[in-house]
């Protein structure tokens, strides 16, 4: 009997433990700044990025601000910077952006219905993803979904856009905890 009451702790604590890791993380483990490279396939082409993150609190949920500069044949580089807030909801985890203010003052999310993206995100794990739905001039829809997740030095970038729900792109890179 002592052998299976042995047996039945140990499953518990298995049970737990797994609970425990799988359990998400808060927005305070994602805050800082990280700097990284990241390469992007697209149409059989290739191209190195620098990208910068940085992910801080502000007032009722968090700022995320990236830059990517991508390098041109020719030493050329493009510099693309976004800065998006987000805002709590009532689901745990789940954040809505503030992208724009109403006739109040509030931030709010933007209207798709306009061809302005519609932006979220949330917390699974060790990753925080966000994503962009845009609904474009015929109806149909772009999605692009960023996954940063947390690792011990920083975080990893997974980045994929789809369009009708084909993959277009997709951009992976390491990015390092500098802040």
């Amino acid at each position: 009997m002592m052998k299976f009451a042995q047996a039945v702790l140990f499953g518990l604590t298995l049970i737990w433990a797994a609970g425990v890791m799988a359990a998400d993380r808060s927005i305070e483990d994602f805050y800082g700044e990280f700097a990284g490279r990241s390469i992007s396939a697209s149409a059989d082409k290739l191209k190195k990025r620098d990208i910068n993150v940085e992910i801080k609190e502000v007032r009722r949920g968090f700022n995320i601000s990236w830059t990517t500069v991508t390098f041109q044949k020719g030493g050329k580089a493009t510099r693309k910077s976004y800065t998006i807030d987000f805002r709590r909801t009532k689901r745990e985890g789940i954040y809505q952006s503030a992208m724009r203010q109403d006739v109040f003052g509030n931030r709010t999310p933007n209207d798709p219905m306009k061809g302005d993206p519609y932006v979220w995100s949330r917390i699974r794990g060790d990753t925080l993803s966000v994503y962009a739905l845009i609904v474009t001039g015929d109806g149909s829809y772009d999605m692009q979904v960023y996954n940063r997740t947390l690792t011990a030095n920083g975080m990893t970038l997974d980045f994929k856009r789809f369009l009708e729900g084909e993959e277009v792109k997709s951009i992976t890179g390491e990015l390092q905890r500098i802040k």
